[in-house]
Parts: C-alpha cells; structure tokens; sequence
C-alpha cells in the first residue's frame, strides 16, 4: 500500500474505516479481492508475486480482513531503493501471520495487536522498510521498523493516515483538530485525510464518496514533494494520491467499512496502466462484536 487513510473510532456508528490505495508495478503478478479458499474466513487481494515463498505457502496481500474474528491489517513499504534487500521476508508475510494469528515465533496463538507490534519490532531488519497498523477491533497499532524513534504505538480515536515514509500522521475526532506527525506531512496524506474527514462527517456509509477520496490524481507542489531517493520525476509521479503511470502505478482501491454492530462491507477496485480500469470487487458480512 502506498496511502492508507483509517478513521478509527471517529463516528458513532463505525467501529472502523478504511480508505487505501496500492500502488505497486503494474508487471507484478496480483489477484484480486476476495475470499479466500485456503485460508477461511480471510478476506484480502493476494500478492502472488512476493520473493521468497515457500511452495504452498498462501500468498501475502497488502490489506486484509479475517472475519472470523474481526482482525484487520495494512502495511506500506518506506521507500528506500539503498535499504532493499532481497533476502528479507515479504511485507505481505507479516500482515499474514497477524491476519492468521500467528506469533512471530510461528505459534497459532492470536496475540493481541500490541503483542504482536511488539514481537516483530523486536527484529526490525527482518523485513524490508515497512508500516504496518494492527486491530482486532478492540484496539488499533501501528509500528514502522524505519521510524526514529522505532517504538510501537497504539492509534486513539480519530483519524490516521500512513504513506512511504516511516512515521503515521493524526488527528483526534473534531472539524477543527489539527494533524500531527513526527516529520513533514506528505501532501497527498494531509489531503487525503482531509477529504475522508469530510466524508466521515456528512455520507459515512457512502462507498463512492470513499473512492472519490482514492481518486484524487494531485501531484504535490514542487517545494513540498517528498525525498525519497527514486529520480525526481518519478518523485513527483509518485507523490499523487492517485498514480497513474506507464510502469508503476495505483494498482487497486480497497474501501472497508466496519459498523459497530459488526456489520462490514469491503469494496475493491482494480487498475491497470495509465489508471485503466479494470473490475471491482464487493463483499459484505457479519463479524462478531468486538
């Protein structure tokens, strides 16, 4: 993922909501939203294209739901093309094992999100530059192994929004409640958020105001663009909400709302190069109360 933008306990009726964007290269073998077959009761696209699976080892995905007991995840890379190495473990791996319930150590156990935060912030270098934000409903955290300070924290209620650099953007619930990061707000985060709590506050339950949030294709001004380490002009594609590109762009838009009877309704869109269109995926279904 490359924006995700979460309001967490920011509206009486919802428990949960997400609004984000992957954006990955468009040559990289991805399979759509859906339930999955081998792993029951989870719900998420499936990045098949991960290094270093194992054979029959599920894929790893980039945002997902397990229904059987509410547990949502989402990671983002820190963009860093000198901090790469191809011999760490899939990003999509650790939203897996958190989604799956399993420790860090390989044991089934279900650990709470904090637990689990803090069991891979243990061994930062394990993975890749990463954000990654946890929840069993109950609680949300978020953690990134790039951040200075490298703590894992737990999110208040309000709104959220995570990029690829590694430190999360909030604010409290409130129209005027300003946002706070520990760096440079990105832009296209600041805006993001800016129109979800615009939408949170007037058609929460609207699918489609959700993804017209998604779909915004500003690039950041030219004094704000972020520096990330890729070419400038790159940098500067990449700093849209919504990329639409020849090489590398928006791959899919995934809305998730989760009401606070346990209702849940999950909705993705995919593309293809340039923001071509190509489908869209909705599930809804019934959790247990948190």
């Amino acid at each position: 993922m490359c924006l995700v933008l979460i309001g967490w306990r920011a509206h009486p009726e919802y428990r949960l909501i997400v609004a984000a964007n992957r954006d990955e290269f468009y040559t990289r073998p991805t399979e759509s939203m859906r339930r999955w077959t081998e792993v029951p009761g989870m719900i998420a696209g499936r990045d098949v294209g991960a290094r270093g699976r194992t054979e029959g080892e599920p894929p790893g995905t980039w945002l997902g739901l397990w229904e059987n007991a509410g547990r949502f995840a989402a990671v983002t890379n820190v963009r860093n093309p000198l901090d790469d190495r191809p011999d760490a473990r899939s990003r999509g791996a650790l939203l897996m094992d958190f989604l799956r319930g399993v420790s860090r150590d390989g044991v089934a156990d279900f650990p709470a999100p904090e637990n689990y935060v803090q069991q891979v912030a243990e061994a930062p270098d394990d993975y890749n530059g990463y954000n990654v934000v946890v929840s069993d409903l109950r609680s949300l955290w978020w953690h990134s192994n790039r951040a200075l300070a490298g703590v894992p924290r737990q999110l208040a209620p309000g709104f959220h929004g995570l990029s690829n650099a590694g430190f999360v953007t909030s604010a409290p619930v409130g129209p005027d409640a300003e946002l706070t990061a520990a760096a440079r707000i990105w832009p296209k985060v600041r805006e993001g958020l800016g129109a979800l709590r615009k939408v949170v506050g007037s058609e929460p339950d609207s699918v489609e105001r959700y993804f017209e949030v998604l779909s915004d294709p500003t690039e950041a001004p030219e004094e704000l663009l972020p520096d990330t380490g890729v070419p400038h002009e790159m940098e500067r594609a990449l700093s849209a909400g919504f990329i639409a590109h020849t090489i590398h762009g928006t791959r899919a838009s995934t809305v998730l709302l989760v009401r606070e009877d346990g209702g849940f309704e999950i909705a993705e869109r995919s593309f293809g190069p340039q923001g071509a269109p190509l489908g869209e995926v909705r599930l809804s279904g019934v959790i247990a109360r948190p």
